[in-house]
């Protein structure tokens, strides 16, 4: 990981020049594994920037950190009870000091805070970025633990118990390996030749706390030197010693975040753009805005993701059995043909016969066939045994393409609800999508569901370059209400063509906007659906008074009529702007 220890005593160093003095104004916890302190810097400290600051301290096992954050984040309705426990201790607390223990991805923030009878008493918390061992402890004024995010007990047979009362101890070190900092050239040089690996793989093995892409960084800036290797570890060393620090981020072509580092990365210089940020705290909000979006959303909408890819699954397994009977039903008319030439040939058959062989008229060379007969039964008998399989395959052909129907229609739905995650940005969001599931028939297989109380639907809205207001549903419950609830019989509506995708309404009152409105409002429908980024697709429009809900039908269905089709570039950039 990027975030190693070399990084983090650059963060450090960073929230240590402007929070010491800065007040804990609210605490918030909005998912398991990571804490927002509300802070108000002093204002010497803070100089031409904002004085409010939301500190984000993340412990979760894919992107550790800790860095000023921008992005909003939705807290739950009811605080858990580490979050209660840190307002109870450290609201109204001054931050005294932020530090790097040793050369560790380790950071102690110190507070000061008065305790139950008035008087002041020291806090601590530890901030153990280290993948999926990471943490946050707190701890009294004696560094006794008093909580934390992850707590182990003697019986889990840990190196480092955590328990409650116990005094805090730095996580033990990685085994073989030592501190760059404590590395002298001597014996850089010799434990280099002795490994007699690649200059890469030796930096890893080694030494503590630097991660891949630096250690990959140095062996390209080395180009195969032990020498200049030796002289690039050790402008390491001094840049960590002496904070010279630069916020580098790395992106590929188009424009997507590769990597971040403390230095500057020219390892990616035909495959990347290598820039400076202005400070490691954008640069790590801007880095991981995005991924850790997804990533509460995806945690969150666990429960919905299993129920979709089992009714997917099962779905798409019932179909192709029932294709596999259809398939089996071509053979009606042969069982007719059968009945008829049974019929015809009653005069030849006795009971008892298991076949007969007769002549084929429905050929027009009328070849002999032979057919097989149930001794059991009459001639008679024999001919109605095969008009029954007969109407038994028509009748059954009949009903499996209804139900093969049925079930294609439901796997299109279900792509909808897919595509409509894609779009959750919150916990109402997801809230809506459970609600829409649960009315829809699958009560049944989500387990303890309760309906959640449900706030107003907040669609995606634009503005368009001639005013116009454009609403965009997120899911099939937002759909309905802007197509059928919000939109009047003389707005316009657009859906992509041949994709799943969002119902989008271009607010007009029946006026006429400019054609460049209607592409922009097309647009918002070819980016919000599953269309391919950059391909030119088709979107089809028409006013509301033509869209027609069906009796019955699963959410965000609808039909339409005298429609017309508009033809975009599904890509993002061309989006009008967007109303927050």
């Amino acid at each position: 990981m990027a975030f190693d220890a070399a990084f983090t005593s650059a963060i450090a160093c960073e929230l240590e020049e402007l929070c010491v003095g800065a007040r804990v104004e609210k605490l918030f916890q909005p998912s398991r594994d990571s804490l927002i302190l509300n802070l108000r810097l002093d204002r010497e400290r803070a100089g031409d920037g904002a004085q409010n600051r939301r500190l984000l301290i993340d412990c979760g096992t894919t992107s550790p950190r800790i860095s000023f954050t921008e992005n909003e984040f939705e807290n739950p309705k009811t605080p858990p009870m580490f979050c209660m426990l840190l307002r109870k201790h450290l609201s109204s607390a001054r931050i005294t000091g932020i530090k790097q223990l040793g050369f560790e991805r380790v950071i102690e923030l110190e507070f000061e805070s008065r305790d139950e009878l008035g008087y002041l008493s020291n806090k601590y918390i530890y901030a153990e970025l280290m993948g999926k061992f990471s943490n946050l402890i707190f701890c009294d004024a004696n560094k006794r633990v008093v909580s934390a995010l992850h707590l182990t007990d003697l019986s889990a047979g840990v190196k480092r118990p955590l328990i409650t009362g116990i005094t805090y101890e730095l996580p033990p070190p990685q085994e073989g390996k030592i501190s760059p900092l404590n590395e002298t050239a001597e014996r850089f040089m010799d434990s280099l030749i002795e490994s007699g690996m690649t200059h890469a793989k030796y930096l890893q093995n080694r030494y503590l706390g630097l991660s891949p892409l630096v250690c990959r960084e140095l062996s390209f800036r080395a180009n195969g030197s032990n020498e200049k290797l030796c002289n690039e570890f050790f402008d390491l060393v001094r840049r960590i010693e002496e904070h010279d620090f630069t916020p580098t981020l790395v992106k590929a072509p188009d424009g997507k975040p590769l990597e971040y580092s403390f230095m500057p990365i020219g390892q990616y210089e035909n495959g990347g753009i290598s820039e400076e940020c202005e400070s490691f705290s954008k640069l790590i909000d801007g880095f991981f805005a995005e991924r850790s979006r997804n990533e509460r959303i995806k945690q969150r909408a666990s429960d919905i993701l299993k129920l979709l890819t089992n009714a997917e699954s099962r779905l798409t397994k019932r179909i192709s059995l029932q294709e596999d009977e259809l398939s089996s039903c071509a053979d009606k008319e042969l069982y007719k043909r059968n009945g008829d030439l049974i019929t015809a040939n009653l005069y030849l058959l006795k009971r008892g016969m298991t076949e007969v062989t007769v002549t084929d008229y429905y050929d027009e060379e009328c070849p002999q066939v032979t057919l097989t007969l149930d001794s059991r039964l009459s001639p008679s008998q024999n001919a109605q045994r095969y008009y029954k399989k007969y109407n038994k395959c028509k009748s059954a052909e009949t009903h499996l393409r209804e139900q093969i129907d049925k079930g294609r229609e439901e796997l299109r739905y279900l792509d909808t609800v897919f595509d409509s995650l894609t779009r959750a940005e919150t916990e109402n969001d997801l809230n809506e999508i459970r609600r829409e599931l649960y009315e829809s028939g699958y009560a049944s297989r989500m387990k303890n569901y309760t309906a959640a109380k449900m706030t107003a639907p907040k669609p995606l809205e634009f503005r368009t370059s001639g005013g116009w207001r454009v609403l965009c549903g997120k899911n099939n419950a937002q759909n309905d209400y802007i197509t059928h609830k919000v939109a009047g019989k003389g707005d316009i509506w657009f859906h992509i063509k041949d994709y799943p995708g969002s119902h989008v309404v271009l607010l007009c009152d029946g006026a006429e906007p400019d054609a460049r409105d209607f592409t922009e409002a097309a647009t918002v429908a070819a980016v919000y659906s599953k269309a391919p980024t950059g391909q030119r697709v088709t979107v089809d429009y028409t006013r509301i008074k033509n869209i027609k809900k069906p009796p019955a039908s699963k959410p965000g269905y609808v039909t339409f009529s005298s429609n017309y089709s508009a033809y975009v570039v599904n890509d993002p950039q061309n989006l009008p702007e967007q109303v927050k």
